[in-house]
């Protein structure tokens, strides 16, 4: 699975430097993070309605725009999917009480 991440990570830091008249991602980065924040709020609550409504093929459909666009927002911040995977490795395995405690302030 990692593949398709990184291989979605390096096309999404390719589109920083395209036309944003010819590609969608160049066109959200152009717009700034206001938009790429909407979007993904945007994917969020059609995953949730999606989910909801128990689609099951729209409900995968829906959490793949919402994936997609949350790696728009990661490739914007200039976080690569792989931080995001270590993170969940640190994670696995501990119970999520323990975990929510051991996080520090504000995170």
């Amino acid at each position: 699975m990692s593949d398709i991440l990184d291989r979605l990570a390096q096309t999404l830091e390719a589109r920083k430097q395209a036309d944003p008249q010819s590609s969608y991602v160049a066109k959200l980065y152009a717009k700034g993070l206001d938009a790429i924040l909407k979007k993904v709020a945007e994917e969020a609550a059609e995953t949730i309605m999606a989910a909801k409504d128990g689609e099951r093929d729209k409900i995968i459909y829906e959490t793949a725009d919402l994936w997609f666009h949350s790696l728009v927002l990661l490739a914007q911040q200039g976080i690569h999917p792989d931080e995001i995977l270590n993170e969940l490795a640190r994670r696995e395995g501990l119970s999520g009480l323990a975990e929510k405690a051991s996080r520090k302030e504000g995170v």
